[in-house]
């Protein structure tokens, strides 16, 4: 598995498959409502996909920037 450090906030492929997947599922579902002649809540789920996606990186920023206070922590 590719991994960009050790440690429990490791960055891997997995990050990318779960928001290829949540992608997916968001499209097949949206097809499924469009079709059926439910359009509003199509665009409530695809917002929905957005905000969790953006959810996930909002944390994954988080952390970044938690890592790179650690690392000039220890220059000091």
């Amino acid at each position: 598995m590719l991994r960009a450090k050790v440690g429990t906030a490791a960055l891997d492929i997995t990050m990318i498959y779960k928001i290829a997947g949540l992608g997916i599922i968001v499209a097949i579902l949206n097809i499924v409502l469009s079709q059926a002649k439910r359009e509003e809540q199509a665009h409530m789920l695809s917002l929905a996909g957005v905000v969790i996606v953006l959810v996930w990186l909002v944390q994954m920023i988080a952390d970044l920037f938690s890592d790179v206070e650690t690392v000039f922590k220890l220059w000091q």
